[in-house]
């Protein structure tokens, strides 16, 4: 019973090691223009939702008190 965990257990190991180089390999750096790109889609979702949550408060405090 032992064995069987230890080996199960090495296995799970591998496996994850593997599949971590296996995404290494294929990412690549992102160009300028990509990057570029990435940046401004996040940071419009994070004013999206912080302005989400700033009319939440609004309404919370307006009508909530």
């Amino acid at each position: 019973m032992e064995e069987e965990n230890t080996s199960s257990w090495k296995y799970k190991i591998k496996s994850f090691i593997g599949e971590c180089l296996r995404v290494l390999k294929v990412t690549k750096k992102p160009d300028a223009f990509e990057f570029k790109t990435i940046v401004k889609v996040s940071g419009l979702g994070i004013l999206i939702i912080g302005l989400i949550g700033f009319i939440v408060q609004m309404v919370k405090l307006l009508f909530f008190r």
